[in-house]
């Protein structure tokens, strides 16, 4: 939990949802405990639970990812590792992703930037280190918690753990 000089505290929240795959939250709340007490309410109406400190946290790993326009694979992937990246993969069809420590990401969003490389998109995040795939049925319920997640003020950031494979249920 961290303290700004407003007096909002930035907390993290972790839970489970339907079938049991894992929600971390990222929040900023002036009443931390009065916060738990609405995504407990929250969790329990979706088929979920909050769990305690430490329950999912483990299952995250915190990254820094930037996606690129795959318009010259070779040169992009020699620029990102000569910058120090730890990974780049394609994501989806003309696209790749350079993956980076993120303590180091900042400097090699640079270093490719001098390269000519500007990212799509690109953020520090948490990404799950294994997904749980879920039925129809469940991912539809999954698909609610998360809506209803996203209508709490003091929530900011969702991390699941979730696959789904059916375009129509997955979030955009």
């Amino acid at each position: 939990m961290v303290l700004n000089p407003s007096g909002v505290q930035q907390v993290c929240f972790e839970g489970y949802g339907p079938e049991g795959a894992a929600v971390l939250l990222e929040c900023r709340s002036e009443d931390p405990e009065r916060l738990r007490a609405q995504l407990r309410d929250v969790f329990r109406a979706h088929g979920g639970f909050l769990g305690a400190e430490g329950a999912v946290r483990y299952l995250f790993d915190r990254v820094g990812w930037m996606r690129f326009a795959a318009t010259d694979p070779a040169r992009l992937t020699a620029a990102a590792y000569a910058a120090g990246a730890e990974q780049v993969c394609g994501v989806e069809p003309e696209e790749l992703e350079v993956r980076t420590d993120p303590e180091e990401f900042e400097a090699i969003r640079r270093a490719l930037a001098r390269a000519g490389w500007v990212p799509r998109a690109a953020a520090v995040s948490e990404r799950a280190a294994q997904t749980v795939a879920l039925p129809a049925g469940a991912a539809q319920r999954w698909r609610e918690l998360l809506e209803a997640l996203a209508q709490v003020e003091d929530v900011h950031q969702v991390y699941s753990n979730v696959a789904i494979s059916d375009p129509r249920l997955a979030l955009v």
